[in-house]
């Protein structure tokens, strides 16, 4: 459906009306037509699946050649995916800053879990704060970068103290075993 189309329904069916300057019915919508669609198309797939590859950036030229679609078609719809679907930040190297990513867990109470998360956004060294659900004394994920053990301790403190905090655990990665795409292929076919 164009820019230009807008749906009109009543309640038997959706019609399809073009905003031409005389307005024309351009088809009826069926129930069927809208649940069938899928919001990524097969091409948008192949293109996914080569852009979320662990190696990260991909040129369109090389799109082009791996996939064999017209560059003009991977441009159109790389701007598409970029815009709605794909997210793609850059990411400092803290190791060879000697900086560190931890992760708190942060079990809260009485309510106030989203003040906890308010005040951690605060603070310079949190990057991140999710509310998580699974394990029950985890209602908090905080992503937070550190120095070294000490200013670790200092926050974990500061953390402790903060009202409605019960307990913090913290967590780090050390080492990366491994690295997939961040969504499997066979999950971007089911999409």
């Amino acid at each position: 459906m164009s820019l230009k189309t807008r749906l009109v329904m009543n309640s038997e069916f959706t019609w399809a009306i073009s905003k031409a300057s005389r307005p024309k019915l351009v088809g009826l919508v069926t129930e069927r037509n809208l649940l069938k669609r899928s919001p990524l198309s097969n091409v948008d797939k192949k293109i996914l699946k080569v852009l979320l590859e662990p190696n990260g950036r991909t040129s369109t030229v090389d799109l082009e050649q791996e996939l064999g679609i017209p560059r003009s078609t991977i441009q159109r719809r790389r701007r598409h995916l970029e815009l709605d679907y794909v997210e793609h930040p850059y990411v400092l190297n803290l190791q060879h800053l000697d900086f560190r990513r931890v992760d708190l867990f942060i079990y809260t109470s009485g309510g106030n879990t989203n003040s906890i998360a308010k005040e951690l956004m605060r603070r310079d060294e949190v990057v991140y704060v999710g509310s998580s659900i699974g394990e029950h004394t985890i209602d908090l994920r905080a992503e937070v970068i550190i120095k070294d053990n000490g200013e670790l301790l200092g926050l974990l403190e500061v953390v402790k103290g903060m009202p409605g905090v019960r307990d913090v655990i913290w967590s780090e990665i050390v080492a990366v075993l491994g690295r997939k795409m961040s969504v499997p292929p066979g999950i971007i076919d089911r999409l």
